[in-house]
């Protein structure tokens, strides 16, 4: 297996995270494998990995893509892939029935947004900051005027990551969003109740019950 790279546009948290898959070998090849074991208790809810370039270059394309059909995965985001440079990338995962995702970010133009909406699928995952994963400082404001945009040229659900770190801002962000994404909050969690088992699955399912709970009051 190939080994993940080094985070670009992570925190603290998750950068540490990273370091913390490296050290015990953690490879694209254990997370397909994973993947097929959740597939395979739970057929209905959608898997999406998320991830940098490399280990999926290093694995190649139409041989990721099969396994990753294999094992039931829905969707793939490559942090790092602009979509001038997608090509053989798109024409794998269509092929094997995987929805390429895209981001999207304040920064991110009209005319560049026409050429993200040309090529993805699944839904558009819309980073809400300029920053890093983990940051505080998500403006609802800002969000809700570029989802306002976005949808201008798309018929794909939006998702909204960073700066969602519990069930008042994804509550906030759904009233305007089609889903929110909440990896940092998540992440330190799990690092903070690493080899407690029963502690750990109590206290993210109580995490996510929350955030679920607040997302269908809105």
């Amino acid at each position: 297996g190939v080994p993940f790279s080094e985070p670009m546009a992570e925190g603290p948290v998750i950068e540490a995270a990273h370091h913390r898959a490296l050290k015990h070998g953690v490879t694209l090849s254990e997370v397909l494998k994973i993947a097929a074991e959740f597939r395979q208790k739970d057929a209905n809810t959608p898997i999406i990995l998320m991830g940098y370039l490399n280990p999926f270059e290093c694995m190649g394309y139409e041989k990721f893509a099969r396994a990753a059909q294999t094992a039931g995965v829905d969707g793939v985001i490559v942090v790092d892939l602009p979509p001038e440079e997608a090509g053989e990338w798109l024409v794998q995962l269509k092929a094997h029935q995987i929805d390429p995702i895209f981001l999207t970010a304040p920064t991110t133009t009209s005319a560049r947004l026409q050429k993200i909406c040309a090529v993805a699928s699944g839904y558009l995952y819309y980073v809400s900051l300029k920053g890093v994963t983990g940051s505080s400082k998500l403006n609802t404001v800002d969000v809700t005027e570029k989802l306002a945009e976005i949808r201008q040229h798309t018929q794909l659900p939006i998702a909204v990551g960073f700066g969602i770190r519990d069930a008042t801002s994804a509550a906030n962000i759904s009233k305007h969003a089609d889903g929110v994404i909440v990896g940092t909050a998540l992440v330190e969690r799990i690092a903070c109740f690493a080899g407690q088992s029963e502690i750990l699955y109590q206290e993210v399912g109580t995490f996510i019950k929350e955030l679920r709970e607040s997302i269908d009051k809105v």
